[in-house]
């Protein structure tokens, strides 16, 4: 009997395809109820386009974004809708690196490693 891969081709595909349709899926849910919740908070309100203020520092950061997490704010939700559509893509490629190094080959485990790196360095700019 001939060795049979852990992980056929085809299923790995499958898997990523779902995964990627899956986290964009997730992101579009999430973004899409910030969004209404957003607009219900501000219905009403008249929006002041003469004075540019950013995003509050809290979105910033990870305790700040759990903070307005927890008191439900809606640009929080929203935000990470935008974090969960940025992770879509990593979590592929680290299910690629997991799925390549099962079926034990070593060349696209180093490929998938170094695209991993270059997301992550453009991601969190370590250069």
């Amino acid at each position: 009997m001939g060795h049979r891969p852990a992980l056929s081709d085809e299923r790995m595909e499958y898997i990523m395809g779902r995964l990627l349709q899956a986290g964009v899926l997730l992101a579009s849910v999430v973004v899409l109820t910030g969004g209404i919740l957003f607009v219900w908070s501000h219905f009403g309100k008249v929006a002041d386009y003469r004075n540019f203020s950013g995003a509050p520092a809290e979105l910033r950061s990870i305790s700040g974004l759990l903070h307005l997490l927890r008191i439900g704010d809606a640009t929080a939700i929203v935000q990470i809708g935008v974090l969960l559509l940025i992770a879509t893509p990593i979590a592929r490629v680290v299910f690629a690196v997991v799925g390549f190094a099962l079926e034990q080959n070593k060349l696209y485990v180093v490929v998938s490693l170094t695209v991993l790196a270059v997301l992550m360095i453009s991601l969190f700019g370590f250069a």
